[in-house]
């Protein structure tokens, strides 16, 4: 029976459900890519789940024209795509296939899943990474390899962000996937948001939001594979994912399709078990770095809905984006107060520490007396360090306020800071005493 089973070169379409299909006929495993034959021409799927009846695959693309009969043939393995230096600049889908007009690509081709680098053979992350972003660079200082996650409803500028880091970093390499991205926005990311010196040392991987789940997975895939390949050859690179979030609703998709039961809030548990699965493959490796920015949607301030829940509790660090700060005029629209990096007292020197420690002092005191200022309630005199803070409340904004366009190294932003931090600080008890 095993032999006849081996025998068998082709099966077929059984059954057509959503982008679904069920396939019979043939001896197939999880991941497999196979090609359905049909009279308007032949769908690559892969196959998703498989039973003692029949193997299920999601087709990448439409399921319109298939048959209950087509002709199904297995591939040989599973599909690969491009990697490697030739991708620079370029516009891909999820399959690695130019969207840009720029002719084909010629580079090495690879299976997009990998494991995750052994824990220890990694590198020790012990070098700052900059982002050109000032607010960052100081207050929530990133590390070469270190992977964050910005959390943020829609519409707050996470994607003005990312474009900003892009710009600004010290990372050789960029990588970018625009995961169920509107259609019409890719265009004005690329030209205007990024432009062309942030394209020219970038590889973006699109899949946009009418595009099947199996391809809004593969995106993010890619450019994980992509991130970790040029991290291989010796670069720092920083992979950018907007958005975790619509990456979770596509595996959701995917799971339920396979029969996995709905649980937190209608998630299946492949949802859980891909995000570290995925979110551990950057990070420092052997050589190079992948340094990851993943965007994750909070509409409503919900931090602890279930993916906002298991990101934070995998990566390296939060940076929250509030929609009260951009309708008050301040970008990027980051809240230092809510925000942390969890390595910056790794990278950063004790004087960094101290002067960033002042302006995050200043900030908070003056946020716990907002509410009696704006009522007229507040004695000037009842909080020193407060008081400082409202006083230099224009020149505090200042600092952490930026434009799209502008880089800022980090040396410049820390001498800004210091030079902050001088009329910030607010002497201790004990100091007062001895200068008198």
């Amino acid at each position: 029976m095993n032999t006849l089973l081996s025998a068998v070169t082709h099966g077929t379409v059984s059954r057509v459900v959503g982008t679904e299909v069920e396939l019979k006929g043939l001896r197939l495993a999880v991941g497999d890519a196979v090609e359905v034959t049909t009279r308007h021409g032949v769908r690559i799927a892969e196959v998703i789940a498989v039973d003692g009846a029949a193997a299920r695959a999601l087709i990448l693309g439409d399921t319109a024209g298939i048959a209950r009969g087509d002709r199904v043939r297995p591939r040989s393995g599973p599909l690969t795509s491009p990697v490697g230096d030739a991708l620079l600049g370029r516009i891909v889908d999820a399959l690695g296939r130019p969207l840009d007009g720029k002719g084909p690509i010629v580079a090495p081709q690879t299976h997009v899943d990998a494991p995750a680098p052994h824990a220890l053979e990694r590198q020790r992350i012990a070098e700052p990474l900059a982002t050109g972003v000032r607010l960052l660079d100081t207050l929530c200082t990133v590390g070469r390899g270190q992977r964050l996650g910005l959390f943020a409803g829609s519409g707050v500028g996470k994607s003005t962000l990312l474009a900003m880091m892009v710009r600004g970093t010290s990372a050789s390499r960029s990588v970018i996937a625009l995961v169920g991205e509107r259609g019409r926005e890719v265009r004005e990311f690329v030209e205007d948001v990024l432009g062309p010196a942030g394209l020219s040392r970038s590889v973006v991987v699109v899949a946009t939001s009418d595009e099947p789940a199996l391809l809004r997975l593969r995106a993010a895939v890619l450019a994980t594979r992509i991130a970790e390949v040029f991290a291989d050859d010796g670069h720092d690179v920083l992979l950018t994912v907007d958005s975790l979030t619509r990456l979770a609703t596509a595996q959701r998709e995917i799971g339920l399709a396979a029969g996995e039961p709905p649980t937190s809030r209608g998630y299946p548990p492949s949802v859980f078990a891909l995000l570290p699965r995925l979110l551990e493959r950057a990070g420092p490796r052997a050589t190079g770095t992948v340094t990851g920015f993943y965007t994750i949607l909070v509409e409503g301030g919900d931090h602890d809905e279930p993916v906002a829940d298991a990101a934070r509790a995998i990566l390296d660090g939060h940076i929250v984006l509030d929609r009260a700060l951009t309708s008050q005029g301040r970008f990027p629209a980051i809240d230092p107060l809510q925000s942390l990096s969890r390595l910056a007292t790794t990278v950063t020197d004790t004087d960094q520490q101290r002067i960033a420690t002042v302006l995050r002092r200043g900030m908070a005191a003056a946020e716990r007396v907002r509410d009696l200022v704006q009522v007229g309630a507040y004695v000037s005199g009842t909080d020193p360090v407060a008081d400082r803070a409202l006083a230099l409340a224009d020149h505090i904004t200042a600092f952490l306020s930026q434009a799209a366009d502008e880089v800022c190294p980090p040396e410049r932003a820390w001498q800004h800071l210091a030079e902050l931090a001088v009329h910030l600080d607010v002497p201790s008890t004990g100091d007062q005493e001895v200068a008198a």
